[in-house]
Parts: structure tokens; sequence; C-alpha cells
């Protein structure tokens, strides 16, 4: 069908999953095809959360007393 899912297999455990599909079957799977997801992964602007630019970390607030 040409769709890439899940299909509700693992579903809880993907939320925050780096996914990537390949058009290869398993047996011809080899190290070109992991050397491309790895050079993926390296690639992708990754945005945690939403945000495009790092967030830094907020001082704590210190209790008056």
């Amino acid at each position: 069908s040409g769709e890439q899912r899940l299909s509700n297999f693992l579903l809880w455990e993907a939320a925050y999953a780096e996914l990537v599909y390949q058009n290869v079957l398993w047996p011809d799977y080899g190290e070109d095809g992991l050397a491309d997801v790895v050079e993926q992964y390296r690639n992708r602007d990754r945005r945690f959360g939403g945000r495009t630019a790092p967030v830094e970390a907020a001082a704590p607030a210190l209790a008056a007393g």
C-alpha cells in the first residue's frame, strides 16, 4: 500500500522514537543500509519537543524564609 506506519505495534514504546523506513527486505539488509540509517539520524534537526533552539536551564528560585 506504500504507507509507513506501526499499526499500533509497540505504540507507547515508540512515542519519542526516531523511525526510519527503508525499502529493503530483512534478508537483503546489510552494512550499507545501516550506514544510511546512521547518516540520516546524524543529519536530522532534533527539536526535542518542538523547540528550534536549545533552552537554557533556569536557575531555581530560592524560597524566602
